[in-house]
């Protein structure tokens, strides 16, 4: 609550805690001022040589670190027997994203002579247009986009999100997905709405409720397998897709940085590997005296 984290983060961090309070459990223990130095080391070794991830493994460690941190600052316990205990450095993995081709069959699948067409139509817009995180995008009312809807095509619009610890940005909307959303406020949602209870939720489910995580990602999943894409998609992915796809336009780092909502530029620069990549691939192919 103090950070402002989302609910999803929450839920993450208890399942972390569950897993090391289980740990304490099994050495006998039942509360923190017992725990020694010696015991956060076995417990991060433990975790090492487990199949997690070593991102996941450093997310568990932060988690530990933060407990016992507020433990000791809130007189549950003498000692801080985390603080010697570092979080294993996680490899910097590329992120998968998809190519235009792949992006625009994609954004090609749903049936917009229904209604869900409709509704589909707009989310994949959205999540594209904007670079948007899932959870921005369920979350968006009716409200948030009408004044970038009603904005004529050739003129600039945009949405305002609220990313993680509820950090507000603005995210130019592009006429693709204004044409979009127009569409499906016309022509879908209302009848959507009339099954419900009411609501202001932008994007609603076949119920009339707001549409959840689980509902999108399974939408967007559904529209990758019939464009044929064989790489696994999730809605990360078309963030991915956005950041790399600007990017190789030519964008500033610095600008993606702020579209994406990043609070370190460190974090976005990751996706110049990608397009560094991608320049190699074009002067291999391209260039005359490339390969000897």
């Amino acid at each position: 609550m103090e950070r402002g984290a989302s609910p999803h983060t929450v839920a993450a961090y208890r399942r972390d805690l569950r897993r090391y309070v289980d740990f304490l459990h099994r050495q006998g223990l039942d509360e923190l001022a017992g725990v020694t130095p010696a015991m956060v080391t076995e417990f991060a070794g433990d975790l090492r040589e487990s199949a997690l991830a070593p991102a996941s493994t450093a997310r568990i460690v932060v988690a530990v670190r933060s407990l016992h941190r507020f433990a000791l600052e809130d007189g549950l316990s003498d000692t801080d027997p985390a603080r010697e205990v570092t979080p294993p450095k996680a490899g910097r993995r590329l992120p998968k994203g998809l190519s235009l081709a792949e992006v625009q069959a994609l954004l090609d699948t749903p049936m917009v002579e229904t209604q869900l067409g409709l509704r589909d139509a707009a989310l994949l817009e959205l999540l594209y247009g904007t670079g948007a995180r899932i959870s921005e995008v369920v979350g968006l009312d009716v409200d948030d986009v009408s004044r970038a809807v009603e904005t004529p095509i050739d003129e600039p619009a945009g949405l305002r999100l609220f990313g993680k610890g509820s950090k507000e940005r603005w995210v130019p909307l592009g006429s693709y997905a204004r044409e979009s959303l127009r569409a499906y406020l016309t022509r879908s949602r209302p009848g959507l709405v009339a099954k419900g209870k009411g609501t202001p939720a932008l994007l609603v489910n076949s119920r009339g409720g707001r549409l959840s995580r689980q509902s999108a990602w399974t939408i967007l999943r559904t529209a990758a397998e019939r464009a044929g894409i064989t790489a696994e998609v999730s809605p990360h992915t078309l963030r991915h897709s956005y950041a790399t796809h600007l990017l190789e336009g030519g964008a500033d780092v610095r600008v993606v940085q702020e579209l994406l909502g990043h609070a370190s530029v460190t974090t976005t620069q990751i996706y110049t590997m990608v397009t560094v990549d991608h320049l190699r691939e074009v002067y291999r192919s391209a260039h005359p005296r490339a390969m000897g």
